[in-house]
């Protein structure tokens, strides 16, 4: 009797399924991308399914377009922001200061401190 965590309908050892001659992989086309930065994709589509347009591209996640001269321009790219950074832009130093005093005050009431 078998162990409960084998997978069922594979084992050990066993192959990748490879198609026989009976078998006949779907009609599909190359299409190749071209970025900004200078990369070539290629992509495989179906043969009946229209290419996009644009694709993002594999190696740096631009916008890659069909046409190798005219490739499409490169997104613009915002630096990571911490919190602080967002909190710091919707207040002012005088706010950060006052809420800051505020929390000070209702820890020290906590702890028993005047």
């Amino acid at each position: 009797m078998s162990s409960g965590s084998a997978i069922r309908g594979s084992r050990v050892g066993s192959s990748p399924m490879r198609p026989d001659e009976r078998t006949e992989p779907a009609p599909r086309r190359q299409v190749n991308y071209f970025c900004a930065a200078g990369h070539d994709s290629s992509i495989w589509f179906a043969a009946e399914a229209p290419a996009p347009d644009t694709w993002d591209c594999p190696r740096c996640g631009q916008p890659a377009g069909l046409d190798q001269e005219a490739p499409p321009g490169r997104l613009r790219s915002e630096p990571y922001k911490s919190h602080l950074a967002y909190v710091k832009e919707r207040r002012s130093e005088e706010d950060g200061a006052a809420i800051l005093e505020e929390a000070l005050a209702k820890l020290r009431q906590r702890r028993g401190r005047p």
